[in-house]
Parts: C-alpha cells; sequence; structure tokens
C-alpha cells in the first residue's frame, strides 16, 4: 500500500500541472475553431441574403432593407448587419451597429487578423463580404457576430480539461490500487483476455471466449454511435472535399451502405442499336448520366429508363433488365416500354409541348391536350409501378429525374410511404401566374410534393415553386426552413446547382489548343488568323439562336471592320422534330443565317457557319478549344451546361465567355460578359469586347471560373443531395426508434 501510495501522489501533481499546461493552448486552439467557425458563418449568411437584398436595392426600399436587417438580427449571435453601397455613402445598417464600422474605413476590417473589435458587450466578429447583383450596384455586407459566447466557452473548456486530468489522475490511482490488491497471475490472465477482445466482441466463427451477453447491447450502440459521428463529420466536411467519382463512391459506401437506391430517367445511360448483324452500345452525352453512374456503381442500385434502343429488347432478361456497365456490370437497367401513341402524348405532347414552354416563358405558347395528360398520368404510373417492382426493401431511396415524372413522386409515396423520394427539376420553375396556365396544375404540384426533396438550380426557381404552391394548394409552408407540409408530408425545397464532370474525360481534351485551331480553320476554309467564335446547342427556340444571330449582324453594322475577320460557327442539333415549333425554328434559323450571309460573304469568308448535324463530345470540345469566344444566349435556362463545358475545354486559361443572364449558370460565372440576349446593342458590344480583349484579361478571367467550376461539379451536386437524403433518414429513423421507446 505505501508503494502504491508513492506512485499515486506524485502521479497526480504531475496530471494537475499538465492540466494547467495544456488549458491555455486549448484556449488558443478552440477560439481559433470558433473564429474559423465565424467566417464560415457569415459567408452562409451572405450567400443566404445576397438574392433577397439585391431585390430590395434594385426597388430602392430602405425601410424594408432596414426591416430585413432587424429580422436577420434575430439570431443571437448575430449583433448587427450592415450595407455600404461606395466608400462615401452612409451605411443601411442595424442600430447596434458599432460606430467604429464607417463605410470609408471598411478596409481596416478586411484584412486576415483585423476581424475583432472590442466592445462594451464583449468582443465582436466583423466580417466585410462583396455583394454585386445584376441590378444593384456594388456594395460591401457588413455582418458584426457576437463572440461573448466564445468566452463562456473557454473558461467551461478550461474547467473541463483540468477536471478531465483530475478524472484521469483519480482512475489511474484506483487501478493501481486495485491490482496492488489483486493476485498478479489472475490480473494478467484477465487482461489478456481482454486485450484479444474475448468475452466483449467475438466475430463469427472464431475460438475466442463466449460473447458475454451483457456487452452486447453496449458493443452495439457504440457501433451506431461511431458510424453516426463519420456522418457527420462526413457531412460537416463537405466543403474541404475534393468531389471526384471515387470519393462520391467512398461517401455513398460510409453513407447508404446496404441502402436500396433507384434511378428514375426517361433517357436511359446505354442505349443498345441493332447495326446490321451486330448490336452496338452506345453511351448518350448526359451531365445527369455522367451524376449518377457513380451512385449506382457504388449502390449497385437499378436505373429505371424508358427503352428507346432498337435493340434494347434483345439483350434483357424476363423481368427486362440488363446488367450495365458491358465490359464490368455493376448494376442494372430495367427498362420501361411505351407504345408510339403512349410515347407521343407523354413526351412530346404533355412534357414538350406543354410543360416545356411553360416553365421556359420563351414566347412559345404551351399546348395542353387531355389526351396527352391521360398518356402522361398513364406512364407516370407504368413507371411508379417499376419501381416498386424493383425495390428490395420498404424504404428505398429513389432519385427522380426532371419534368417527365411531375407526378411519379406522389404515386411512388402512395405505395412506398418510407420511401426516400429526392426529385430534381432539371428546367426553371416560373412564377405562379404563369403556372396558372396549366389545367392541371393542382395535380401537378401534388405530384411533386410527394418528394422527400425537391431540388432546383437556383434560389429563384426554388422561391417561385413555394409562392406557387402557397398561391393554389392548401398546404403548409414554411419560408423559414424550405418546407411544405401537404397531407401530413413534409417536402425540403432545396437549391442543387447542377455542373459538370471535372476533370474533363482526357480523351476529349488530347489534342491541343494549337492544333484544334489549326485544324478547324482548315475544315472551314478559314484564314489561320481568322476570329471564331461557336455556339453549341440544340436547335431549341429556348436557345436564343436567333437573337445571337441578330448581335452577329448588329456587330458587323457597327463595327465593320470585323466583316470579313470574323466568322461565328453556331453547332446545332436537330431536337424534337416531331414537333411543329421546332420545325418551325429550324427553318427561321436556316433563312436568317442565310440573309445574314448573303449581306456580308462578298468582303470574306461568311459570319455564320450554320451546322445542323450531331456532334460526339471529342468534335465539341475541339470547336471550344479553337474558338475566341463561346457565346450562350438563351432566353431561359435552367443552368446550361454547354457555358461550363467551354471552361473545362480551356486549360489554355484563354478565350471569353459571353454569357446570358438568364441561364443558371450566370449567378456562377460572373466573370463571363453577363448580357441581356433580347438586347442586340449590348450583345454586339460584348462581343467587340470579347475580339478585343487582351490575354491577361482572359487568363484572370478563366482562371477563376475554372476553379470554381472544378469545385462545383456534378459529383459535389449529386452528393450533396445523397448527404442531405442520408441525414433526413438518420433523423427519421432517430424519432421512431423515440417513439417506439416512449410507447
Amino acid at each position: 500500500m505505501r508503494l502504491s501510495l508513492r506512485f499515486v501522489l506524485p502521479l497526480m501533481l504531475v496530471l494537475a500541472a499538465i492540466a494547467y499546461a495544456v488549458a491555455p493552448m486549448v484556449d488558443r486552439l478552440t477560439l481559433t475553431w470558433f473564429v474559423r467557425d465565424l467566417d464560415s458563418r457569415a459567408s452562409l449568411v451572405a450567400n443566404t441574403v445576397q438574392e433577397p437584398l439585391q431585390e430590395l436595392l434594385t426597388a430602392g426600399r430602405r425601410v424594408k432593407i432596414l426591416e430585413f436587417f432587424n429580422r436577420i438580427t434575430r439570431d443571437e449571435r448575430l449583433f448587427a448587419v450592415g450595407y455600404c453601397a461606395a466608400p462615401t455613402a452612409k451605411a443601411l445598417a442595424t442600430r447596434s451597429l458599432p460606430p467604429e464600422i464607417q463605410c470609408a474605413e471598411l478596409a481596416r476590417w478586411e484584412g486576415p487578423n483585423n476581424h475583432l473589435l472590442p466592445s462594451n458587450q464583449g468582443p465582436l466578429h466583423v466580417t466585410v463580404l462583396p455583394i454585386a447583383g445584376e441590378a444593384a450596384s456594388p456594395g460591401r455586407l457588413v455582418l458584426v457576430q457576437d463572440m461573448s459566447f466564445i468566452t463562456r466557452r473557454s473558461e467551461e473548456t478550461k474547467r473541463y480539461v483540468f477536471y478531465l486530468f483530475m478524472g484521469l489522475a483519480a482512475v489511474v490511482s484506483l487501478i493501481t490500487v486495485v491490482v496492488a490488491q489483486l493476485s498478479w497471475r489472475g490480473w494478467v490472465a484477465g487482461m489478456r483476455s481482454l486485450l484479444r477482445g474475448e468475452g466483449l466482441l467475438r466475430r463469427p466463427g472464431s475460438s475466442a471466449a463466449p460473447t458475454l451477453p451483457g456487452f452486447k447491447p453496449i458493443a452495439r450502440d457504440l457501433q451506431r454511435l461511431i458510424r453516426d459521428l463519420e456522418s457527420d463529420a462526413h457531412a460537416r466536411d463537405e466543403a474541404q472535399i475534393a468531389w471526384s467519382p471515387e470519393s462520391l463512391r467512398a461517401i455513398l459506401r460510409s453513407e447508404l451502405r446496404g441502402e436500396d437506391v433507384l434511378v428514375v430517367s426517361n433517357r436511359e445511360p446505354y442505349i443498345h442499336q441493332r447495326r446490321g448483324d451486330r448490336i452496338e452500345v452506345q453511351r448518350p452525352a448526359s451531365g445527369v448520366v455522367t451524376a449518377l453512374e457513380p451512385i449506382m456503381r457504388a449502390c449497385s442500385g437499378t436505373w429505371i429508363a424508358h427503352g428507346s434502343g432498337s435493340a434494347d429488347r434483345e439483350v434483357v432478361d424476363r423481368h427486362d433488365r440488363v446488367a450495365v456497365p458491358p465490359e464490368n456490370p455493376a448494376y442494372n437497367i430495367r427498362r420501361v416500354w411505351l407504345t408510339p401513341e403512349e410515347e407521343a402524348g407523354y413526351y412530346f405532347g404533355f412534357a414538350n409541348e406543354g410543360l416545356w414552354p411553360l416553365c421556359h416563358i420563351a414566347h412559345v405558347r404551351p399546348t395542353f391536350r387531355s389526351g396527352d395528360w391521360a398518356y402522361y398520368v398513364a406512364v407516370n404510373r407504368k413507371f411508379a409501378r417499376a419501381v416498386v417492382d424493383e425495390s428490395k426493401t420498404k424504404d428505398p431511396i429513389v432519385l427522380v429525374q426532371d419534368y417527365h415524372f411531375a407526378l411519379l413522386p406522389n404515386m411512388i409515396h402512395e405505395e412506398l410511404p418510407n420511401a426516400t423520394v429526392i426529385t430534381f427539376w432539371h428546367i426553371p420553375w416560373p412564377n405562379p401566374e404563369s403556372f396558372a396556365i396549366c389545367p392541371w396544375r393542382d395535380e401537378v404540384l401534388e405530384g411533386m410534393l410527394g418528394s422527400s426533396i425537391l431540388g432546383f438550380h437556383t434560389q429563384s426557381h426554388c422561391n417561385n415553386f413555394v409562392d406557387t404552391v402557397d398561391r393554389f394548394l392548401e398546404a403548409r409552408v414554411d419560408r423559414a426552413a424550405f418546407t411544405v407540409s401537404l397531407g401530413g408530408k413534409l417536402t425540403a425545397v432545396r437549391r442543387y446547382p447542377i455542373s459538370i464532370a471535372w476533370p474533363p474525360n482526357p480523351e476529349i481534351v488530347q489534342t491541343s489548343v494549337a492544333d484544334c485551331r489549326s485544324s478547324m480553320r482548315q475544315l472551314n476554309d478559314l484564314p489561320p488568323d481568322h476570329k471564331v467564335g461557336v455556339g453549341v446547342d440544340r436547335l431549341d427556340y429556348t436557345k436564343g439562336i436567333l437573337e445571337r444571330f441578330s448581335a452577329i449582324e448588329r456587330l458587323l453594322e457597327l463595327k465593320p471592320e470585323w466583316v470579313g475577320r470574323f466568322s461565328f460557327i453556331q453547332v446545332a442539333a436537330p431536337t424534337r422534330t416531331g414537333i411543329e415549333e421546332y420545325e418551325h425554328h429550324e427553318a427561321q434559323v436556316r433563312a436568317m443565317a442565310t440573309r445574314i450571309n448573303a449581306r456580308y460573304t462578298r468582303r470574306g469568308p461568311p459570319p455564320i457557319l450554320l451546322k445542323i448535324e450531331h456532334h460526339d463530345p471529342r468534335e465539341v470540345y475541339e470547336y471550344f478549344r479553337a474558338a475566341d469566344l463561346c457565346f450562350v444566349s438563351s432566353l431561359h435556362d435552367g443552368m446550361n451546361l454547354v457555358a461550363k463545358e467551354f471552361v473545362a475545354a480551356r486549360d489554355d486559361e484563354r478565350g471569353v465567355l459571353i454569357l446570358s443572364q438568364f441561364t443558371g449558370a450566370a449567378r456562377e460565372l460572373p466573370e463571363a460578359l453577363i448580357v441581356n440576349p433580347y438586347d442586340a446593342d449590348q450583345c454586339a458590344a460584348a462581343l467587340h469586347l470579347a475580339l478585343t480583349m487582351p490575354a491577361e484579361q482572359q487568363r484572370d478571367r478563366m482562371r477563376l471560373m475554372r476553379g470554381l467550376v472544378a469545385e462545383y461539379n456534378v459529383f459535389r451536386w449529386a452528393g450533396r443531395m445523397l448527404l442531405d437524403a442520408a441525414a433526413m433518414r438518420r433523423r427519421s429513423r432517430l424519432i421512431e426508434k423515440t417513439a417506439r421507446t416512449d410507447t
């Protein structure tokens, strides 16, 4: 016993000294973490308030801005909010904004070490962030956060560290005393058994001692706790993830291990076509396919799609399934067969003559026919039956893609009420007044609200959808959490901007930029130093091709020095040729290109080279790499991935992107030249600016855009939705477990 005391007392003194030495270091580390969290929180608040603030600034509603700021500062940690339109302007701010913060002196708060402001209420954290919108003049948002809670937690941390070391000393001391009293031989044998895991956790089939029944619940709870902590860590560290197919698969294996994952889309990821005596496998160029394939490969799920290939029926089994990819099968495609009448009514009719023009607001009247609606309902029901047939569990995760399946989420919910349905709407969502045109608006909204998560490209589309629901349905709308409750079913409405794969496939960028420029000019009979612009679109009236040609004609009128020195190559893939509006649009495009060329061809190469044909991704990227500029003039677009593909193709950091303000991409790529495609003079000026822009400025703009596309790539888009779904399922299961325990 005396030997034990000789050991215990010095041990307790040493641990006490260590506790006092470690406490200040932990204090500093804790402060660093909290400051970093405050910076991240400030960026999140700025991103959240940017759109409504821009609208209020554009409207010049000063009182509303102050009311908006006051609502924000109800958060107990947000001390004050202000906005400075210019250094000489007076700040629009809450009354709590410290007088030391003036618009003329904001620079002093923008340095990496200049965020702390002492005050009578305690230390404050000051963040100054730029705010620039389409209609508002550039300004800076000032966020002041209360740091008093850090002081309180710091004191708690010091106290807990001290208690920890004292507790550790007590435990070690107790163990030492017990060891001294025990039989040495029995103690050693017991420790060896414990270290081998015998009696606590035993692997099946091992020859170890039997598992102690009392420890089984503890072991299961510990394992479940570790998995939950790892999942939470993944969600918190999302910003630090380098998103790629590998990282997406790794996260899915940990987050959705053993989960039943299904994808539903109109287009299938692999198409089997008959070519004479052989069957050829085609993979359509699709951003959706690129994003969702890693999910299917990681989860070994099932992809449900319309079987449209000429040889699709020949390769499926008796359950209409085929394993893909052909070279290394990892998941199944379940093909759904449609009659010509069903395809005409559901796809060409209601989806593309009704919903497509209705949502794009591109001055084409939508056509709604009761017969098309009947086929749309029937086909959605057919896909719902396929989802039920392919579900291995009662609570699968189902990813529903696009406007072809507006009714499907609710149909799935009726059959599988515990399913987690993630619906992504790839096209814009219009304002309530426009959507009111649809004769079956209530049915479409109710169908979509069968989703657990409903995703759009931009926050404005989310706002429009929530406004539409609020206008036409008796549903409970929570605008703070952005959720809609209808019939007891809660739907989260979220922004998930889609993107492209990064880095691009090496095969499509293997030809050097210099070789692309040379070969493309030779192919089109253009001089080596000829300036070239490019546009790549489906031949769709929403893409603004006619407006693009008007801008080119206006450029040649205002700047005749470009006649014979600049040509624009328009790659236009035919689409939906069975619809009259698309046939008429193609005729208009051809006629306008012919007229402009007839006007200017006498002085050199034609100003417009129109190529109405399909091009594979490699050819498209060669055009991107060869061009001096890319013009995206969509009249209304959900995102427009062509803009991001052009940026991805320019690894030489050259070239200029001219981008319509009516695309979702315009909100993510502000370094592009943002234009109104309806304003021919503005677009012509942008074309001239792009053609004369110095190489250094091109490089600066392109470098910033490439960094953003690399970080916010398509794998991040898919991963964020799946992580949100996993978190939602964990919460739901916890609530169910708590309810069972209470009863």
